[in-house]
Order: C-alpha cells, then sequence, then structure tokens
C-alpha cells in the first residue's frame, strides 16, 4: 500500500480534472483510495518521472523533461515530487 500525504493528496484533489472529465473524488479520503486502487505512484524528482516512463514502456523518443511533465497523469505537488496517475 503507498502511503499519499496531505499534500499529494491535496494536489490531486485540486488538479484531477487534468486528466478526467469530472471529479472522481471530492475529499482527501476518497482521493487516497483512488490513488490505491490505480496504483499511483509519487517520485522525488523529473529524473524519476523519466525513468518511470522508460521502464513502463513508454515512448519517450524525442521528448524533453519539461514535455513530459506537461502529461496529463502527471501532477507536480509542488515540493519537487511528482505524482503520477495512470488513468
Amino acid at each position: 500500500m503507498h502511503e499519499y500525504d496531505d499534500a499529494v493528496l491535496q494536489c490531486f484533489l485540486k488538479n484531477q480534472e487534468q486528466l478526467f472529465p469530472e471529479p472522481v473524488a471530492e475529499n482527501m479520503e476518497e482521493a487516497e483510495v483512488f490513488l490505491e486502487e490505480c496504483m499511483a505512484i509519487v517520485v522525488n524528482s523529473p529524473k524519476e518521472v523519466w525513468e518511470y516512463f522508460d521502464e513502463q514502456g513508454i515512448d519517450i523518443e524525442g521528448a524533453d523533461e519539461d514535455e513530459i511533465l506537461l502529461a496529463d497523469e502527471i501532477f507536480d505537488i509542488g515540493d519537487g515530487r511528482y505524482l503520477i496517475v495512470e488513468g
């Protein structure tokens, strides 16, 4: 089970519509359950986002770091960490 701290949950609640057409969670508890169900991960740097995509076999050829961080499934927590949610 992943541990999602308040910063992660608040980031997802605030920005969830970048990935989904309508909200999937209305409070921190629902956000945590949703993130656990879709096995979202928190990484500590843009480099780790890149490594995650590479490990998952996602084609990042020709993309730069900024483009990858703009992907809908990447949420910038604001403290250097990123939440990756596969929709």
